[in-house]
């Protein structure tokens, strides 16, 4: 077991807000989302559990969703100001503060995302302290990963092959691989990839995964 404290767990993330659980680990949620999505937002909707419902507001933690959701990191001044840039953009959101359902960890959000063709995508994360995060589900699909290195996201469908090619390619471009899981739905229906890297995955030869027929969507989260 690696008992390792670094400087960061200590004096915590740069920041704006009060908190790095609820401030700085919401922000960054949020730009987790954001990033997956990868397209415009027409529609945003949070639903808080636990702590973050309890007390979220006092924190500014809907501040920092709304800030984390227009791709803002969580030391840009511009989260104090997330809901007059919100509007003036257009985006449409909602806060729900759900304090009865219960959630394995009290920071808990659901993010539904809605793009102005209607595309919906929908992430539930949560903050774990210190700024840090973990992402648990995709579009309903049990995932796991937390942000903290280049992460390559490919949603597939469930059928032999895909996975080798997506390790070819990588390996033809030099990328070694920390840690690859994968995740589906039930046999035969969706499936998500996830491929965390030590070092930055560049995004030029994804075209490259998406010859895979079977390959539905790519989305990469660079550290």
């Amino acid at each position: 077991m690696n008992s390792y404290i670094s400087l960061f767990d200590v004096i915590g993330p740069n920041m704006i807000g009060p908190s790095s659980s609820h401030t700085a680990g919401a922000v960054n949620l949020a730009l987790m989302a954001y990033q997956l999505f990868a397209r415009p937002i027409a529609r945003v909707k949070f639903t808080l559990y636990g702590s973050f419902a309890q007390t979220g507001r006092g924190h500014g933690t809907d501040k920092a969703l709304l800030g984390g959701i227009q791709g803002f990191a969580t030391d840009d001044v511009r989260i104090r100001d997330s809901y007059a840039l919100a509007d003036a953009a257009g985006l449409e959101y909602e806060f729900v503060w759900d304090e009865t359902t219960r959630t394995d960890h009290p920071n808990t959000v659901d993010i539904r995302l809605e793009s102005p063709s209607g595309e919906v995508q929908t992430v539930r994360g949560e903050s774990v302290g210190g700024g840090k995060i973990r992402i648990l589900l995709i579009n309903g699909i049990r995932v796991d990963f937390t942000g903290e290195y280049s992460t390559l996201v490919v949603r597939h469908a469930d059928q032999p092959g895909v996975v080798a090619h997506v390790t070819q390619v990588l390996s033809r471009h030099g990328i070694n691989i920390a840690y690859m899981r994968l995740y589906r739905d039930h046999k035969g229906g969706t499936g998500y990839l996830i491929v965390e890297s030590d070092e930055s995955i560049p995004g030029h030869f994804l075209k490259e995964i998406r010859e895979n027929e079977m390959v539905h969507e790519i989305m990469l989260i660079q550290i």
